[in-house]
């Protein structure tokens, strides 16, 4: 195909911050059009992309290539299926589904109608887990024994919005939000887990999902992970330390991307990804360290394997059989929460 003609469900945050700058950016795909009810962001998506907007998902069926699925997480079930039944390949933003079973039940619709399914799963792109990943790879840390990733952040009185309010049906909550980013790098990082404790609570006034979310993984070849999520943290911590039989990785602060897609900065703009130098993380030990660049961070190599699959039949940028493992951990850590008690994944 000359062009990758892209229809788009949903232009809030997901949509507007994300996939439509990265889609517009990426040679080879054509933002043609998005599915929003909201004048005034019809008229962005029309003035920045020159793209149609149309009511209903089902509108975009005969005038797309490839949907992208950026709406709320209760819905990216059944509008997968609604478009891999159409005979299109899609990209869901995550997570994927709410329930592994559900995630394993669109694998085998795509893989029976022979299209690309894959997940949004972004964060494997951040500069610092670039990073961390180079460095575990090269030995620099030695053996790796515990894994510590933060998302932190600070906002005492709730934004509102199905996020917050939305209850389990809605998959609101932190833990299938970032915590969905925060088990994929566990897993990417350390490997299979074996057991999994959690801690999810709400601590707002009004909230109905998980603001303030704690895991522990236990992973096969005996490393832990320590995954934090939180929008109530008055003071933020690392956003990751690992630590390992020769040396720690301290890494302060957020990936720049998404500042700076939120702030209008195109992605492919030279130095879109690069870290300023004062944001490096450290490694070493206690008597010795030195900073380390940051890898540019690469978003853009998401979409850009998007159109390596469908053009030359390459793998999708993410499997979505690493997502069943990831929603495996997921389901066994809202389990503990509620039964206070270590969960394996898989467990019935």
């Amino acid at each position: 195909m000359s062009e990758i003609r892209v229809g788009l469900v949903g232009y809030g945050p997901a949509g507007a911050f994300f996939h439509a700058p990265l889609i517009h950016a990426t040679p080879g795909m054509r933002l043609s059009a998005v599915v929003t009810r909201n004048p005034e962001r019809a008229a962005e998506v029309e003035r920045r992309y020159g793209a149609a907007t149309v009511a209903e998902a089902d509108h975009l069926w005969e005038r797309s290539d490839l949907i992208v699925i950026a709406a709320p997480n209760r819905t990216h079930v059944p509008l997968a299926t609604a478009a891999l039944t159409a005979g299109l390949p899609v990209v869901v933003d995550k997570p994927l589904a709410g329930t592994a079973d559900e995630a394993r039940s669109l694998i085998r619709l795509a893989h029976e109608h022979g299209l690309m399914l894959t997940v949004f799963q972004n964060r494997r792109w951040d500069g610092d887990f670039r990073t961390l990943r180079a460095l575990v790879a090269a030995g620099a840390l030695g053996e790796v024994y515990r894994f510590e990733s933060r998302f932190e952040r600070w906002r005492p009185t709730p934004k509102g919005g199905w996020r917050e309010a939305g209850g389990v049906d809605d998959l609101g909550g932190l833990l299938y939000d970032l915590g969905s980013h925060l088990v994929d790098q566990a897993l990417r990082l350390l490997g299979p887990v074996t057991g999994v404790y959690a801690e999810c609570d709400a601590r707002r006034p009004g909230i109905a999902a998980d603001d303030d979310t704690f895991l522990a993984l236990t992973h096969a070849n005996g490393a832990r992970s320590h995954l934090w999520a939180s929008a109530v943290a008055a003071h933020l911590g690392p956003r990751f330390r690992v630590l390992g039989s020769s040396a720690a990785y301290l890494k302060e602060g957020m990936d720049v991307q998404e500042e700076r897609l939120r702030a209008g900065t195109r992605p492919d703009e030279p130095g879109f990804g690069e870290e300023p130098e004062d944001r490096w993380g450290v490694l070493g030990t206690a008597e010795s360290n030195r900073r380390v660049r940051t890898e540019p961070g690469a978003y853009l190599d998401f979409y850009q394997g998007v159109v390596a699959c469908l053009r030359a039949g390459g793998p999708a940028p993410v499997d979505p059989a690493e997502v069943v493992e990831a929603l495996e951990v997921l389901e066994a850590a809202r389990r503990s929460a509620t039964e206070r008690r270590v969960v394996r994944p898989g467990q019935a």
